[in-house]
């Protein structure tokens, strides 16, 4: 059990304690203060981070309230162009009702001019036709009496006469 590892001499332990010494002095001449000034810089980043994490939910808390208002807006322009276009829309349908009625309208009275004219037209040619059949039988009975030769003349004389008369 003599290993010099678990039982230093005082030799060994001098020196451990000597090259102990002269590392920890060259570690806190040196090593240290860049330990030191790294830790400085590693908890100004995190200060620096989190001084923008917070600025960060702030700017998002803003944007969020400039979301909301622009969506509100966005929504208020979207029922009002909805409204324009409603109006535009009962618009176009009254108009063309209008149109429609007044067409209408005017094709009623068209089409009663024209039966109007139709009707006087057939009463003409009823009237025409009439008077061709009255010439007709007037001719055939005047044919008639004149084919008697005294009462041919008997009818002459009578409507001299009666010239004369007027």
């Amino acid at each position: 059990m003599n290993n010099p590892l678990i039982n230093p001499g005082l030799g060994t332990f001098v020196w451990m304690l000597v090259a102990f010494g002269i590392v920890a002095f060259i570690l806190m001449k040196f090593g240290w203060p860049m330990i030191l000034k790294s830790l400085k810089e590693r908890e100004q980043a995190i200060n620096d981070s989190l001084g923008e994490a917070a600025k960060a939910r702030e700017e998002m808390k803003h944007l969020v309230v400039h979301n909301e208002e622009l969506l509100r807006q966005a929504k208020q322009e979207r029922d009002e162009m909805l409204r324009r276009a409603r109006q535009a829309s009962d618009q176009i349908v009254e108009e063309a009702r209008a149109k429609a009625k007044s067409e209408a309208d005017h094709i009623v009275e068209s089409a009663r001019e024209n039966i109007q004219y139709e009707k006087l037209k057939a009463m003409t040619e009823l009237k025409n036709e009439i008077a061709n059949l009255s010439i007709e039988i007037a001719e055939k009975l005047i044919r008639a009496e004149l084919s008697d030769k005294p009462k041919a003349d008997a009818l002459i004389a009578k409507e001299l006469e009666l010239m004369k008369l007027n």
